[in-house]
């Protein structure tokens, strides 16, 4: 399978991910651009965005652009750090910024935006594994 057409695959067959909203805006090997608008439901108590909602969209990116080298990939370790909050209807976007990809391992940089603001940072590291992504 041609590693840009991986993401939209994988896409169809998450369910949290669409419940969220998420939305594949760019696509190629090495590299995914995703989005979701900041939805009433993603707050929490002080009506901000839950952290899990940009971990889980900087996580899907994450894993979304791990696959495209055609190799099934999995999550060994991620972390995030939250710079700035969220608020309803802000649109946010995740972006790839580095990924080195190794025989059995994979590291990712993924940047979460607001507009052109930077609003979290996370590091992920992928096993990869032998199995094929096919057709």
């Amino acid at each position: 399978m041609k590693g840009e057409l991986i993401p939209e695959k994988l896409l169809n067959q998450d369910a949290y991910s669409q419940s969220l909203g998420i939305k594949i805006l760019e696509s190629e090997i090495g590299r995914c651009k995703l989005g979701m608008t900041i939805r009433k439901e993603m707050l929490n108590s002080m009506d901000k965005a839950h952290g899990a909602i940009t971990y889980a969209l900087a996580d899907t990116a994450f894993g979304f652009t791990a696959n495209t080298h055609g190799k099934y990939a999995v999550s060994i370790e991620t972390s995030i750090n939250h710079i700035e909050a969220l608020e309803i209807g802000d649109y946010i976007t995740a972006e790839v910024t580095l990924d080195l990809q190794k025989t059995k391992v994979g590291f990712n940089i993924v940047e979460v935006k607001r507009g052109n603001e930077l609003v979290a940072l996370f590091k992920g590291v992928v096993y990869r594994t032998t199995k094929d992504w096919e057709e």
